[in-house]
């Protein structure tokens, strides 16, 4: 591999690992009241959430370039705060990030959230725990293996983005140039053997992050402890 390639992988773990702990971050309240919430428009944020698994990656990168450009809301407010423009920069690629892998850790946890028996949480709460309390010592160490699904699908996804990193953060190298990109660049130039390592570490990435799940989420076999 070449010293730009290593950089690409390093500057995709990067960018993988500020994702998923800002989506933890995020995703989290947004879950646990998704699996809660008895509101009318549940189903109209669970849509919201969800948008981005059949939404074409183009079509949210072009919105979020509208929106984060200097003629957009966001890009005027960013430029405001002296922060400059999203677009084409590292901190473009985590807002696009973030947006586009949401719903590979909101459900999983409003799963894992909506698995908790309530009458655990109504328990806790005759003990004078609150809503504080239910939701961090009770709620969050049940929810576990959520957490670790979410984690692992979060991090594997934002890795294997094209799309919208592509058109948010185009091909600056050492800046927005990440391994996907980086394969496309090599295939572009007929470089195939050098496309084919980077490829074919992909390939083994997705191979163990899916035998990680299948291990994490594996049922417990009757009368085992």
């Amino acid at each position: 591999m070449t010293a730009a390639d290593w950089i690409a992988i390093r500057l995709t773990a990067e960018l993988a690992a500020t994702t998923t702990v800002l989506l933890l971050l995020l995703g989290s309240p947004l879950a646990w009241w998704l699996a809660r919430t008895r509101s009318r428009l549940k189903p109209v944020w669970s849509a919201v959430v969800a948008m981005p698994i059949v939404l074409p990656p183009t079509v949210l990168g072009f919105y979020l370039l509208l929106l984060m450009g200097p003629q957009g809301p966001v890009g005027q407010f960013t430029q405001w705060l002296g922060l400059g423009r999203l677009p084409f920069s590292f901190a473009g690629l985590v807002v696009a990030s973030v947006l586009y892998s949401m719903p590979f850790v909101v459900q999983p946890l409003q799963q894992a959230f909506e698995a908790i028996p309530e009458r655990t949480l109504e328990a806790a709460a005759t003990l004078r725990a609150s809503p504080w309390d239910r939701f961090f010592s009770v709620a969050l160490p049940l929810a576990r293996p959520g957490f670790i699904t979410a984690s692992v699908l979060g991090f594997a996804h934002t890795v294997g983005e094209f799309g919208v990193v592509l058109m948010i953060g185009g091909n600056i190298p050492g800046s927005t140039r990440v391994l996907s990109v980086a394969i496309y660049d090599h295939v572009e130039a007929t470089e195939f053997a050098d496309a084919h390592r980077l490829a074919a570490s992909m390939v083994v990435f997705a191979m163990v992050v899916l035998v990680t799940l299948y291990i994490v989420n594996r049922p417990a076999r009757a009368g085992s402890t």
